[in-house]
């Protein structure tokens, strides 16, 4: 943090040096505390993982989702959990070299993916490091809690999906290439 001294010594350049009034609250902002739990849910998984098996929380992701879709192909794993295609790409690459997921030929080019036995035993060792971040966070809370819970956060993932529709349909209309040419005579 900047000390007072140099904020003082930079006094003569055109700096705000006092908090705005209207700025968000930290702690009544609700997508930065769900950021922050997610970070923190995260690197406490993946120091975890990287420590008992060498692989990280993306690798821990694509594995899972492997596990539960058999034949899921990359592009489907990016839009399952949520992150760039490249990110996945690069754990696609670290797990078929630690030969733990195949890739497949698949119709049209795609690489539909499968664990290998090593793999579907690298999930049975990695899951309970995930579960338990979901134990910490949860204990406590009675299971209808956690039901309202997930439908509230679920419910939150659709709104963003939803606002994001709009916001790109928003997009197109606005964008040059969907507006119409004038009328000769509006020339």
């Amino acid at each position: 943090m900047t000390s007072e001294r140099d904020i003082d010594s930079a006094a003569g350049e055109d700096l705000v040096t006092e908090p705005l009034e209207d700025v968000i609250d930290p702690e009544g902002f609700t997508p930065r505390l769900l950021a922050l739990l997610s970070n923190a849910l995260v690197w406490r998984e993946s120091t975890e993982l990287r420590r008992r098996f060498g692989l990280g929380t993306n690798d821990w992701r694509v594995i899972s989702a492997v596990a539960l879709r058999p034949g899921i192909s990359a592009t489907e794993i990016s839009d399952f959990i949520g992150v760039n295609k490249a990110v996945v790409s690069k754990s696609v690459s670290t797990l078929v070299a630690r030969r733990l997921i195949v890739l497949l030929d698949g119709p049209r080019g795609s690489r539909p993916m499968c664990l290998t036995k090593d793999g579907a035993r690298m999930h049975d060792l990695m899951l309970p490091v995930s579960m338990r971040g979901q134990e910490i966070i949860l204990e406590g809370m009675s299971e209808s809690d956690v039901r309202k819970l997930n439908k509230l956060l679920t419910d939150m993932l659709q709104k963003l999906r939803d606002a994001q529709l709009l916001d790109e349909a928003l997009d197109d209309e606005t964008s040059p290439a969907h507006k119409p040419e004038p009328s000769p005579a509006a020339r």
